[in-house]
């Protein structure tokens, strides 16, 4: 498959003579052909020792390009740029990744080398120094002046249109796309920086038409566009080009090493260095173009069992979509639909010619296994191609499936592909330098097996052409921030598939929705995958999709039909005529619906006393018991009193473990709990969490304890109740039970109590419609304390869940006549909260209201705030304050050591080696978001200074408990305790009770 991409480059007059002789035959006069010849590109300091001329890099950038159509463009892309380019695709791609650096034939640019700026005044294209000094250069940097040539030089050849939309993938090619009025400055300082007088406007047009002509352009007329592209194809187009530019900037291996005379510039040498450059960076694409599967069971093909009924329909429903579309599927936990969607991924790739996939998961966690599965399957299409799966999270290096893919050849040199250096004097306005990211933070070397580790700087992940990452990395594809088109380019070609979206919250959502606007623009088919979703979330997401696939805002989606089963699969498009269209179909469920008793457990204290005492009875003879609590404290409370009464028998999982003992703790669960039925399963077993446990954690339990969360999370958590059918279980929990906690009733028939916390988290309103509902199938609301109320509540699993969800999550009143006029002041309350939080995000999307409308990516960045790249480190796609990261350390006498006591050295130096480095790195660890905690992280905290040259330790920031097992930070006392995990305490409230202590 992947040979289907190799297309012949010899064309008539393409590439067979040096720039030279195309000048020469372009009329251009003795003057002329030497400014060509000394105009440059990169300085002798980033080319290798020599001087790269400018013509040399513009035709080095336009043969990456040319590699790239061959061997990385998906089928649609390349099918885009044919339409919009006349058929002649690959040359209009070479052309205008090729033409990105034109603005460097300014005087802002050219004066910044002594000595290239010397030859240059030589030559005769001269400037005034002062014009040149101090800050000014910054405001007239090349991107911004490839704009303007552009747009002076092209009129004269080419439509207005034409020009609109290509200036701007010239000008933003660092990040941000400026608006036309950056290009009406008027004044001799602008015209100094930009090239004052006919000498300077005659080699920039000399420039653009030598470029042209080497590229076998009859002319600049020959080049010109024959359509325009939807704002989304310019965004990936955008991106692409920058891909380009990257790749043929980097000197430091030789393969772009500086041309320094004209003679030897030429496009069949830049061709040469260009696959010289690919190969060593073992750069490819995906599938190429894929042939429509052929298996009458492609589930059975794939995975090697049978289709459900609800795994055909989904892949029956990627075969009939008559073009690119969202498709909502919806299925009970356990269902299968991972598997079924991959399927039908394929048929969506190969009918619409993407070349790789983007799963997109809610948390790290669930990322781990997902990763295993998109592996197994990528191999299964094609094999070798399983290891080119990358895996985008924070936490990878823990993956022992992802750190196998590094193995170190003997004797091949340890590489680091971070952040290239176009813009060399460092002017690049938020100070990070051409590449745009921090140097990659895990080690990875020549030989390794996996993707190209070209691939793993932060902005490129989603070039890579199998991902598997959280779903922030398609989030922040939609934010207003720098080097957002290079991300979209990873998506543009991709098919796209979310899971367990219904966990995005309102926030998450607006950029999820705006997501969905640029692909449904670009034509990118999307999978979202829930095991249900409130009617009104999927009519939302569909008209976000919609609006882009159709190309106006406020499509109307009145008529997209509800599911008329479960599981079901719904597909949204746009029809040729532009208007929306709809295709729903349903399947029986995999396992029949089982019912589900539920039983109040009233308890709102602190230490969840009644949770415990209900537990230890529960397993008293044996099972295993899930318990799943809304806060750390309150699960570690809970934990401490159960391992004290069961010892040896309990797991404690929350976000507050660090990251070695979590992933021990979630792998043993998995291995005693999980699906497979060769491992012997415990007698008895408590398994305490947070809502780590909501997703994607394949355990099976005899019997749920619960605090009360909104219906649709409670039914996730029911998903790991009864799990497996062939399970034994003692007599007693044969019948799957869930006992509600968190929640109290209260006397006089007012509204019941929530836990402060899950009131803060989930908003009453959602809790008083879901305790209604639950209060009407048990027959009574909560009791106000004591014993458990069961027996009376039964909910039929999965057959009620939709139902369940679209009355929890609808406008009828639930709440009467349990609480009279407590739902209407708690709707009010989070109609409110939840406008103010949309609204929020509403600063950073990429596009705002009243912006799409426009034709072209002018002004893209200058609408209203644009994100820095700060600001994206603090993840501007999540609202609220984010939990601080740290590396947790011990100090003893000697120095350093791990939390598994592990030597770290005197000053940490020993992490510098991949045993200590991954002991280390083992005790990383969230602090929870207290006041005044994140701030003294920011100003206190720093990486030991022995990490300076320790792979994924050089930017940790180490936070080291002393020989007493504390650490006093911002006014807390933090410690770790290995069973329950991080320990966070007021050192003021820590005062008062010793004082307390002392006086009694």
């Amino acid at each position: 498959m992947y040979a289907e991409r190799e297309e012949s480059r010899s064309s008539p007059c393409f590439g067979s003579v040096s720039a030279v002789d195309v000048a020469r035959r372009s009329g251009l006069e003795a003057s002329c052909l030497r400014q060509l010849g000394v105009l440059w590109g990169k300085s002798a300091a980033y080319g290798g020792g020599r001087v790269n001329l400018l013509i040399s890099h513009l035709l080095d950038t336009a043969a990456v390009a040319e590699m790239m159509w061959q061997e990385f463009l998906a089928p649609s892309v390349r099918d885009m740029l044919n339409r919009i380019s006349g058929g002649d695709g690959r040359r209009f791609f070479m052309w205008l990744c090729g033409v990105h650096d034109v603005g460097k034939a300014t005087p802002a640019y050219q004066s910044m080398d002594e000595a290239g700026a010397h030859k240059v005044r030589a030559a005769g294209l001269r400037w005034r120094d002062g014009a040149l000094a101090g800050r000014s250069r910054r405001k007239w940097r090349h991107d911004k002046a490839g704009g303007r040539i552009l747009r002076t030089v092209l009129p004269n050849h080419w439509s207005t249109d034409a020009v609109e939309w290509v200036w701007p993938l010239v000008a933003g090619h660092h990040g941000t796309v400026p608006p036309v009025s950056v290009f009406q400055q008027r004044g001799a300082k602008v015209d100094q920086l930009h090239g004052a007088g006919a000498e300077w406007r005659n080699a920039q047009r000399n420039v653009v038409e030598v470029f042209s002509r080497c590229l076998g352009y009859e002319d600049l007329s020959a080049v010109e566009p024959v359509e325009v592209p939807s704002r989304a194809e310019q965004l990936s187009l955008c991106g692409l080009v920058m891909m380009a530019d990257w790749i043929a900037s980097d000197t430091r291996d030789g393969h772009f090493r500086g041309l320094d005379q004209l003679e030897d510039v030429g496009l069949e040498p830049a061709r040469q260095r260009a696959e010289r450059a690919w190969r060593a960076l073992k750069l490819r694409g995906g599938w190429g173009r894929l042939s429509v599967p052929v298996a009458s069971d492609l589930v059975q093909h794939r995975f090697g069992e049978p289709a459900r009924a609800s795994q055909a329909c989904l892949v029956e429903v990627a075969g009939r979509l008559p073009g690119p579309g969202l498709v909502f599927v919806e299925a009970p936990m356990g269902e299968g639909k991972t598997k079924g969607i991959l399927a039908a991924a394929e048929v969506l790739a190969a009918r619409f010619g993407a070349d790789g996939v983007f799963v997109g998961m809610p948390t790290q966690a669930t990322c781990d296994p997902m990763y295993k599965i998109v592996r197994d399957w990528v191999e299964s299409i094609e094999p070798g191609l399983g290891e080119h799966v990358a895996l985008l999270h924070g936490k990878r290096a823990f993956n022992p499936l992802w750190r196998g893919l590094w193995k170190k050849d003997e004797g091949a040199p340890e590489t680091w592909y971070g952040s290239v250096g176009e813009d060399e004097f460092g002017l690049d306005e938020f100070g990070m330098g051409s590449g745009g990211g921090s140097a990659q933070e895990e080690p990875c070397c020549y030989g390794g097996s996996g993707p190209s580790e070209w691939f793993l700087d932060r902005k490129r992940g989603l070039l890579s052409p199998f991902v598997v990452g959280t779903i922030d990395q398609l989030l922040f594809a939609a934010t207003r921030t720098k080097h957002v088109m290079l991300r979209f380019a990873g998506l543009a070609g991709k098919v796209v598939i979310l899971d367990e979206v219904h966990a995005a919250d309102v926030y998450m959502r607006q950029f999820l929705a705006e997501a969905l606007r640029w692909l449904g623009q670009a034509g990118v088919p999307v999978v979202l995958l829930s095991a249900t979703l409130p009617p009104a979330q999927r009519r939302l997401l569909a008209r976000a999709y919609l609006e882009g696939a159709v190309g106006r805002v406020g499509v109307e989606v009145a008529g997209m039909p509800e599911p008329q089963g479960y599981p079901s699969a719904t597909a949204v498009y746009a029809d040729e005529s532009g208007t929306p269209a709809y295709l729903s179909e349903s399947a029986a469920p995999w396992r029949t619906s089982q019912p589900v008793e539920i039983g109040w457990l009233p308890d709102v204290s602190a230490d969840g006393s009644a949770v415990v005492e209900r537990v230890e009875t529960e397993v008293a003879d044996g099972g295993v018991a899930l318990v799943v609590l809304n806060t750390v404290k309150r699960a570690q409370q809970v934990h401490r009193r159960l391992a004290e009464s069961f010892p040896g028998e309990t797991v404690l999982l929350h976000g507050r473990v660090c990251a070695a003992d979590r992933a021990e703790r979630t792998e043993r669960c998995l291995a005693e709990l999980g699906p497979d039925d060769d491992v012997a399963r415990p007698g008895r077993r408590i398994v305490v969490a947070t809502q780590l446990a909501e997703q994607s954690f394949d355990v099976d339990a005899d019997v749920l304890f619960t605090d009360l969360a909104p219906v649709d999370l409670l039914l996730q958590r029911i998903g790991r109740l009864h799990r497996h059918e062939r399970t034994y279980r003692p007599a007693h929990l044969r019948d799957p039970r869930m006992l509600v906690s968190g929640v109290a009733g209260s006397v006089e028939g007012r509204a019941p109590v929530f836990l402060g916390a899950s009131e803060k988290f989930y908003g009453r309103y959602l809790l008083l419609r879901t305790t209604s509902v639950l209060a009407r199938a048990a027959g009574s609301p909560p009791p106000a304390g004591g014993a458990e109320r069961s027996g009376g509540a039964l909910w039929s699993v999965p057959a009620q869940v939709p139902s369940l969800v679209a009355e929890v999550y609808g406008e009828e009143r639930v709440c009467e006549p349990f609480w009279t006029g407590a739902e209407e002041q708690a709707r009010e309350r989070w109609t409110s909260q939840e406008w103010t939080r949309a609204a929020s995000a509403e600063k950073f999307l990429l596009c705002q209201r009243g912006e799409w409308a426009k034709p072209t990516l002018a002004g893209l960045h200058y609408g209203g705030v644009t994100a820095t790249d700060e600001e994206l480190r603090d993840a501007v796609v999540r609202d609220g304050e984010m939990a601080a990261e740290v590396v947790l350390v011990k100090r003893d006498e000697r120095g350093f050591r791990a939390l598994d006591g592990k030597w770290l050295g005197v000053r940490g130096e020993a992490c510098e080696h991949e045993t200590a480095g991954d002991a280390a790195m083992g005790g990383m660890v969230r602090l929870p978001v207290q006041e005044g905690l994140g701030e003294a992280v920011d100003k206190e905290l720093r990486p030991l200074e022995g990490w300076a040259h320790a792979p994924g330790l050089r930017f940790a920031k180490a936070l080291v408990l002393e020989e007493d097992g504390f650490a006093r930070l911002g006014g807390y006392r933090i410690g770790y305790h290995e069973t329950e995990g991080l320990a966070v305490e007021d050192e003021s409230s820590l005062g008062e009770q010793n004082r307390a202590h002392t006086q009694a």
